[in-house]
């Protein structure tokens, strides 16, 4: 466990002496968010509440991906000459390819889409202004992507069953565990992005997440992965300190696809999918928030909730942001509390 606590002060050192320079790099390269409110017409509650914003960099997650995989890459080999012993339950080049392929193509993705997002032409749409690549192009992608990282966990890896632990039953999906793996991870991607809308709420319900998941991993002697989610950690809090209100740096979606769909491997990995959902839960409200207003749009032709995802009602009941955002930590670090408990009965 030492090691794993120096891989996490390391990656926190690593990310804190870069991500000033790297900030002011995104200034110069004008990778800042824009105004988002139409220039006439009814402006949406949202654009009225963040387009305060605009003008702060936007790309911390491609700082925290650029960080934890060359970390990554340089430390994890030389750690088998240290004397550590290294274990995983399953094939060790396999687990990190699935972990990294998630990580870096859903990152590249998410980049492509801030880059659109940023310098591209901005379109009138049923729920306001809209910016970025189209919703079913960039939820098309996401598909490929997640189907390919679920053929991985189940060819490479041979991972097919599904336990749940209240009934204690496991299920052996087969060849289903394909579509069920992609969805988990589409969704967590979704889920985690429109979570990722106030100063430091998703990264800091992301850490209780991880922490949860590295004792999970370091409890299942899985070394690969406790190494990854020790160097997550510690980048993500060197972010997550110039995130907190009023945020420096935002996270971009390329942080935000990239880190929800890793989160939903790591859960796949665990074996521990329904302790995920506990553990993730606000970011699953969140999303169902999302779907039911959209649902309500695209249907019913009006909206049935006053504001989604959830946690912009409180900016509408005109709670303070850092209120919203810290009482979201507590709910989360109770669910995590909770997951743990399910994952370890």
């Amino acid at each position: 466990m030492s090691l794993y606590l120096g891989l996490l002060i390391f990656s926190f050192i690593v990310t804190s002496i870069l991500i000033v320079p790297f900030i002011n790099l995104l200034y110069k390269l004008k990778f800042t968010r824009r105004k988002e409110a139409p220039k006439t017409g009814i402006i949406p509650p949202f654009d009225k509440m963040h387009d305060i914003k605009a003008g702060t960099p936007i790309g911390g997650g491609i700082l925290v991906i650029l960080v934890v995989s060359i970390l990554f890459a340089i430390l994890f080999p030389p750690i088998t000459y240290m004397g550590v012993f290294i274990s995983a339950a399953y094939n060790i080049r396999e687990e990190i390819q699935v972990i990294f392929f998630t990580f870096l193509a859903f990152g590249f993705l998410g980049l492509v889409d801030d880059i659109v997002k940023l310098f591209g032409k901005s379109e009138a749409g049923r729920m306001g202004m809209w910016a970025g690549l189209r919703r079913r192009q960039k939820f098309a992608l996401q598909w490929v992507i997640a189907l390919t990282a679920a053929f991985m966990l189940y060819h490479s890896l041979d991972i097919k069953i599904v336990n749940i632990p209240i009934i204690e039953r496991v299920f052996n999906l087969g060849i289903f565990y394909i579509p069920f793996a992609a969805f988990t991870i589409v969704s967590f991607a979704n889920a985690y992005n429109v979570t990722d809308g106030l100063d430091g709420l998703a990264a800091g319900l992301l850490m209780i997440c991880l922490f949860a998941f590295w004792m999970i991993a370091a409890a299942s002697l899985d070394t690969p992965l406790s190494v990854f989610i020790a160097l997550w950690i510690g980048s993500l809090m060197s972010f997550l300190y110039f995130n907190v209100f009023p945020a420096r740096i935002f996270m971009g979606d390329a942080g935000a696809l990239a880190f929800g769909a890793t989160l939903a491997v790591v859960g796949l990995l665990t074996g521990k999918i329904f302790a995920l959902l506990i553990i993730g839960g606000i970011f699953i409200f969140e999303l169902l928030s999302s779907f039911i207003q959209i649902f309500g749009w695209r249907v019913l032709g009006k909206p049935i909730l006053p504001i989604a995802p959830f946690h912009l009602f409180f900016q509408l009941k005109k709670w303070e942001e850092p209120k919203i955002v810290m009482r979201a930590w507590l709910a989360g670090i109770m669910l995590a509390v909770f997951g743990l408990w399910l994952a370890v009965i």
